[in-house]
């Protein structure tokens, strides 16, 4: 006999409720630590984000993973579709993956193969974005200036749309970087 959906809904609270009153639950995070060092709450801590911060951070990767797809792999960093993107953590200067241990914070550069764009922090939201397979994607919400790569093989050209899908500008042959205006710009294609 199939149990009713009422009824599976009222087994499954009792059980939850249960399991809460037992201490066998937590909160629901993207967190998946296997030890008290490692895990998305061990990076943004050693960022030295408050516990603040690192929800308001977990609250834009979570929006970003609802709007563009992908995959959260470290506290703020995602693979998309075609590469990935990186949102800045708060008071960090750039965007950088907060899962390498290094606490310096250290200018972006962008892999060979590659076509990457930063926003700057001041002024701007901060975050990045690497991608390394040829198709059109849509941008993590850049805001403000910053910079750009183009370290594509040689010659590659990657190109940036507006929002309703018109070229806006090339960054010509690889290699090539420059400086933008990242608020206008929607999409990117990298080859």
């Amino acid at each position: 006999m199939a149990v009713r959906k009422p009824t599976a809904l009222l087994i499954a609270a009792t059980t939850f409720a249960a399991a809460s009153v037992l201490g066998l639950t937590g909160a629901a995070t993207a967190d998946t630590p296997a030890g008290p060092s490692t895990g998305f709450a061990a990076q943004t801590q050693r960022a030295g984000l408050t516990a603040a911060q690192a929800d308001r951070l977990q609250a834009q990767v979570d929006t970003y993973v609802a709007e563009l797809g992908g995959k959260q792999v470290s506290a703020n960093k995602i693979l998309v579709p075609g590469g990935s993107m990186v949102v800045r953590a708060p008071g960090q200067p750039y965007a950088r993956d907060l899962a390498d241990r290094s606490k310096a914070p250290v200018k972006p550069v962008c892999d060979y193969g590659h076509l990457c764009g930063w926003a700057n922090g001041a002024g701007g939201n901060g975050n990045g974005f690497d991608y390394y397979h040829c198709g059109y994607y849509q941008l993590p919400n850049l805001v403000g200036n910053g910079t750009w790569g183009n370290n594509q093989t040689p010659g590659t050209i990657g190109r940036f749309y507006n929002k309703d899908g018109s070229e806006r500008w090339n960054t010509g042959p690889a290699y090539s970087s420059g400086t933008a205006n990242w608020t206008p710009v929607w999409y990117a294609r990298p080859c």
